[in-house]
């Protein structure tokens, strides 16, 4: 039984590198994309944008976390955020805009 708890200890600790690689990874394909400016590369960027959210939620279920907490902290940090007035806030509204999207949904 020990050596079954130990693998499943290793097992989930290779997975938390693993997914702490990939994160890394997509976030630098990013950068390069972005640092070429190619003008048809929306699908590309909407791709690692989206596999950065994906994995990050992944990492944290690994980690221990719930989807949902994840989820409601989030929804907490765009809320303090809004009335700290941040900058992308006050120059563009995203951060209502994000935390009406994810109310909605």
């Amino acid at each position: 039984m020990k050596d079954n708890n130990h693998m499943d200890v290793i097992k989930n600790l290779r997975t938390i590198e693993w997914l702490k690689s990939e994160i890394l990874t997509s976030v630098a394909n990013l950068y390069e994309i972005l640092a070429k400016g190619e003008d048809n590369a929306k699908e590309d960027m909407e791709d690692l944008i989206s596999n950065v959210i994906l994995l990050s939620y992944l990492l944290g279920k690994r980690l221990g976390l719930d989807y949902e907490d994840i989820n409601l902290s989030l929804q907490d940090k765009l809320k303090l955020n809004i009335i700290q007035d941040h900058k992308i806030e006050k120059w563009y509204g995203d951060l209502s805009q994000l935390l009406e999207y994810i109310n909605k949904n």
